[in-house]
């Protein structure tokens, strides 16, 4: 419910606070008192494009604030956690817009900025607005199917149907994607059963590639190492040896007549020939220690480029040799299963659609009688709006199949005797449309208690006893939800449970609209203008008291 709307410094408004109650709110005043400002305000802070001209002369920037009630249930705390804007337990929603004098207007929800797109989507989940030419949601045929579940409580029955739907769309997704991955795959059968074989004949393993060519690197070196340990083996040979020994032969037989002068010499020469011999055995041990199968250095390499070749083949990396071989498996076995997999995924989207078929045709069904009791409803509310000949039809057609069911649902109007039934817009004038609106929002009653409803002058082209029952439905609207209503119609004005009135000032430099709520006597002296015009009269003050208490009579 609007509680309270403060605007500041827009169009003839300096500074305006209004205290909205339950019930119905009534708003009258002379024509071009401003009471297009004060809707115009209320629907900037509900997110609707602003002007810079809407700035009041002379001011910096000017700005309107509505605070809202809403209750724990209202539908508006989901939209608000959907958003990122969660509410909590707050029972206050505050929507604010400021517009600086030539420069771009700012939202905020709460305390946090917001966009316009963001208030208009909170705004219209808060706000039913039908003004002058706000008319257009009754009138467009997309919004019918919507409007005829809320009025037959089949919104749960809609919600099913959409997951029906959202299910066998899957399910027909799911079973297309196999068809394409089975027919794309069936196309290079061959292709895919010749290089299954190749690599399961390798059959590489991820890492495999590094290792193969680290050994690959040590059988090389180790090659090298042998050739040059068997060169420095062949200098110390047996041969070398002997002719060590021989040496020391010749100096030994010296060294009976001349020992001290060949004993270092004979010394020297009996050490090396133990340090050959050991050179000798090491140079054994380390041909030993590199001795290497001479063929696993082919059987490497054939192995390493083999791998090499076939990544080259599948441009892929040697690593990714075994999953491809994985992944090409798995599409062979795709091929070879794939009949049996198609069959399951067609009974399974034959089923959603079956669920989904027997759920529309429910659905339709139930509109069906929701649509009799709706037409009945609002015949009987159009009677008393002397639109007695009237005929209002809600038609129910064939349409395509999709998340809201299977039917085209238009909402169809006939004003005159004997002319057959077409689109409202085309059949009804303005007030005629009013009345049709008025009498559907009486029916739609019960779905509209979370919502404030504003009308503008729905009462336009009407009088006399017609507006006195567009006033009373007004006011039985009210009972289910807070209505505020702009009108010009003394039996309209009657109705209401607060009245506010609206006017324009000045004194001669600057010009200023201003509203206030009226107290009993100034209402009755407010309606008595309504009927009589510029000049009050006594006739019209008791024509006005006539007014106000048969609208209060139970």
């Amino acid at each position: 419910m609007l509680r309270a709307l403060e605007i500041r410094d827009i169009v003839l408004i300096d500074r305006l606070d209004l205290a909205f109650e339950p019930g119905l709110n009534v708003l009258t005043g002379e024509t071009g008192a401003g009471k297009s400002i004060l809707l115009d305000a209320l629907g900037f802070a509900l997110g609707r494009r602003g002007r810079h001209d809407m700035v009041r002369a002379g001011a910096i920037q000017g700005s309107v604030t509505a605070v809202f009630e809403v209750g724990p249930a209202h539908p508006v705390r989901t939209l608000l956690d959907e958003l990122g804007l969660g509410g909590g337990d707050c029972d206050e929603l505050m929507l604010r817009r400021v517009q600086p004098a030539g420069g771009s207007a700012r939202g905020f929800v709460n305390d946090g900025r917001a966009s316009a797109d963001t208030l208009a989507r909170i705004g219209a989940a808060l706000v039913e607005v039908h003004g002058q030419r706000d008319d257009q949601g009754l009138l467009d045929p997309r919004v019918h199917g919507a409007l005829l579940d809320a009025f037959g409580g089949l919104e749960g029955d809609r919600a099913a149907v959409a997951e029906r739907w959202r299910a066998a769309t899957e399910a027909e997704a799911r079973l297309s994607a196999a068809r394409a991955r089975l027919e794309k795959a069936a196309e290079d059968a061959d292709y895919l059963r010749h290089s299954v074989t190749e690599l399961d004949m390798l059959s590489p393993k991820a890492g495999e590639d590094a290792a193969l060519d680290a050994e690959r690197r040590r059988i090389k070196g180790a090659a090298r190492l042998i050739e040059e340990i068997g060169r420095a083996g062949e200098l110390v040979s047996p041969q070398a040896e002997g002719a060590a020994a021989e040496a020391l032969d010749r100096l030994t037989r010296l060294a009976e007549d001349e020992a001290d002068l060949v004993a270092e010499a004979v010394s020297a020469l009996d050490r090396a020939l133990v340090e050959l011999g050991e050179a000798e055995r090491a140079a054994t041990a380390a041909l030993d220690a590199l001795a290497y199968d001479p063929g696993r250095l082919e059987t490497v390499e054939e192995r390493l480029f083999g791998i090499r070749a076939l990544a080259r083949k599948h441009q892929v990396e040697p690593d990714a040799l075994e999953d491809l071989a994985t992944e090409m498996t798995g599409r062979l076995d795709e091929i070879d299963g794939g009949a049996e997999q198609i069959a399951a995924l067609e009974m399974a989207a034959g089923e959603a659609r079956a669920a989904y078929d027997a759920a529309a045709a429910a659905l339709t069904d139930a509109r069906r009688g929701a649509a009799a009791t709706l037409d009945r409803a609002i015949a009987d509310e159009l009677a008393p709006l002397r639109m007695e000949k009237a005929l209002f039809q809600t038609d129910l057609a064939s349409g395509p199949p999709g998340p809201d069911g299977v039917d085209r649902i238009r909402f169809l109007a006939s004003t005159n005797p004997g002319m057959p039934p077409g689109p409202i817009d085309r059949v009804a004038s303005g007030g005629e449309l009013s009345r049709f609106l008025l009498a559907m929002k009486v029916c739609l009653a019960g779905r509209s208690r979370e919502l404030s409803m504003i009308f503008d002058e729905i009462d336009r082209g009407v009088g006399g006893a017609t507006a006195a029952a567009v006033g009373r439905r007004l006011a039985r609207l009210a009972d289910a939800a807070q209505v505020l209503v702009v009108t010009h119609s003394p039996q309209v004005a009657a109705q209401g449970r607060h009245h506010w009135h609206i006017s324009k000032t000045t004194d001669g430099d600057t010009t200023r609209t201003g509203v206030r709520g009226l107290s009993s006597t100034e209402r009755l002296d407010e309606i008595a203008r309504m009927l009589a015009g510029e000049h009050v009269t006594d006739e019209a003050r008791l024509a006005a008291r006539a007014l106000v208490d048969q609208a209060t009579a139970p």
